[in-house]
């Protein structure tokens, strides 16, 4: 039973989330790099290029929710634009029985990777090794990379084009909270500048 003196903890856990994102919004390079990941996903798409992404766990959830706003619906009704997650356990599976498990993001980055596509790559440490795999692949194949991290963004951090860190939080939870808020905002963005007339 709660008292006086004890912690709420639901009251606790908003305030937590609360701080997370006001640091990341107060972090230097916070905000600006949400808006190099929106302007790449623009061009991109502008170029008739295709938006890919891919995470673990709940990266992986996250790496899917990207992908079906835009072949779905984000607001309003709109053209379908080109998004893949990969997360098709068939294939999935398929390559990590014959690859290992670091290489089942990479190989699907080669197998549908051209140049000017966008890579979204979500790690919450920065340092999942298939993470860094597709990044590597990504790059040889002149990919555009995004990296949505946390801590202190990891080996990744350096090795993608555009990293995007969550400061402050060290659970994944916080960290996964920020990420899609900013993948939301990304494709608010980037609507607003296709579709101008859905935001009237």
């Amino acid at each position: 039973m709660e008292t006086s003196e004890t912690p709420d903890p639901i009251a606790a856990s908003f305030h937590a989330a609360t701080n997370t994102l006001a640091a990341f919004i107060e972090s230097p390079d916070g905000l600006s790099g949400v808006r190099r990941f929106a302007d790449a996903a623009l061009e991109a798409l502008r170029q008739g290029r295709k938006l890919l992404s891919c995470g673990n766990g709940g990266s992986m959830c996250d790496a899917m929710h990207f992908a079906e706003e835009w072949t779905g619906r984000f607001r309003k009704d709109r053209t379908a634009l080109p998004a893949i997650a990969f997360s098709d356990p068939s294939q999935l599976t398929c390559i990590a029985n014959d690859f290992g498990y670091d290489e089942v993001f990479a190989r699907s980055v080669q197998a549908h990777g051209k140049p000017g596509d966008l890579l979204v790559a979500i790690s919450t440490s920065g340092n999942s090794p298939n993470i860094l795999r597709a990044v590597e692949a990504a790059r040889e194949l002149n990919v555009t990379t995004v990296g949505l991290l946390g801590k202190d963004g990891g080996a990744l951090r350096s090795k993608v084009d555009i990293p995007i860190v969550v400061p402050l939080a060290t659970s994944s939870d916080r960290i996964q909270e920020v990420h899609i808020k900013v993948l939301h905002i990304v494709i608010e963005t980037v609507e607003r500048s296709l579709f101008p007339e859905n935001y009237l």
